[in-house]
């Protein structure tokens, strides 16, 4: 039994079925059905042991969303398709219709970023509705991406003056003040995720100017002691290792014409065994207080590829036991 689906402009098409239709066997893989592209329109056709009208739901649903996707980014491939699918998956798994109409993403210049899963989108919401959010979960699941992409959308539209990145430094052996260079020297390995996903995004000579003339400014979580800072974007990354003074210390400093965004992963805790983690008591104590959010990610959300969701699933596992 086959189903199709029309597309109602070409330009949608090629991005959904990719180039030479190289999408078309990974949604087939998905799908575990065979797909024909005919004109204006592919076809699905399911084997005779799949539930024809289960597969003709979740494919007619999936394209639906590849095509509101294409609305924002051509650039469409395996990453973003499994993406879709699971967000299908999940839609069905809690009895809830299609896709919204109204998909949320980042406007950075002139490049769209759009979330990759549910929670993503979610995050993006909260940090568009909120004054601080928090985004906690595994590596890969582009909670830093995201609110690095957020954070230069306010910066160069003028919505906010200044982006601030900080994180706390946990020391291996040696303190900062012996490593070599300037201060944004030191800093620079410790800030390096942070970097990768702003070159990810905008030019590196963007990048350096706005260093340049103040617009992005680094700094060590302590040196944020006794500042008040405003109309600015802020950004705690590694917020696992913050002890709780550290935590209370950061979360004063912002001012109402300010947003701070703390990212996360409370697997990955490095401080000694005596301190404890600013995260943990913050995502204890501040849920429900208005204008902060907390946005929980899982290896479901993962990005960065297939293996790594697989590598994350199996530690999760092994910690559950």
């Amino acid at each position: 039994m086959g189903t199709s689906f029309v597309f109602d402009h070409p330009d949608a098409m090629r991005s959904v079925c990719g180039i030479n239709d190289s999408n078309i066997p990974y949604i087939e893989k998905l799908l575990g059905c065979g797909i024909y592209v005919r004109g204006d329109r592919i076809e699905c056709h399911s084997d005779e042991s799949a539930d024809p009208q289960t597969v003709a739901h979740v494919f007619s649903e999936l394209l639906d969303r590849l095509c509101r996707l294409a609305e924002i980014t051509s650039d469409i491939s395996e990453p973003e398709i499994l993406m879709e699918y699971k967000a299908v998956q999940g839609a069905i798994d809690k009895e809830e219709g299609s896709s919204p109409s109204k998909r949320e993403f980042i406007s950075v210049l002139s490049k769209a970023v759009y979330p990759k899963s549910h929670n993503q989108e979610e995050y993006i919401r909260a940090m568009n509705r909120s004054q601080i959010t928090f985004g906690i979960g595994p590596a890969g699941t582009g909670k830093t991406y995201l609110a690095v992409a957020y954070s230069l959308g306010e910066l160069l539209s003028g919505r906010k003056q200044k982006l601030i990145l900080t994180r706390p430094v946990v020391e291996a052996g040696e303190s900062l003040g012996f490593l070599p260079g300037d201060l944004s020297q030191k800093l620079n390995p410790y800030l390096k995720p942070l970097y990768d996903s702003m070159e990810a995004i905008i030019a590196p000579a963007t990048i350096r100017r706005l260093e340049e003339s103040g617009a992005i400014e680094i700094a060590p979580l302590a040196y944020m002691r006794g500042r008040s800072i405003h109309n600015a974007c802020v950004i705690l990354d590694e917020a696992q290792n913050t002890t709780q003074a550290q935590m209370k210390m950061f979360l004063t400093r912002i001012g109402e014409n300010s947003c701070a965004i703390i990212t996360g992963d409370v697997t990955q805790i490095d401080l000694p065994k005596e301190s404890a983690s600013g995260l943990l008591q913050a995502r204890k104590i501040l849920q429900g207080i208005e204008g902060i959010e907390f946005v929980g990610f899982s290896a479901a959300d993962t990005v960065r590829s297939r293996v790594v969701q697989r590598i994350i699933d199996a530690y999760e596992k092994n910690e559950s036991r």
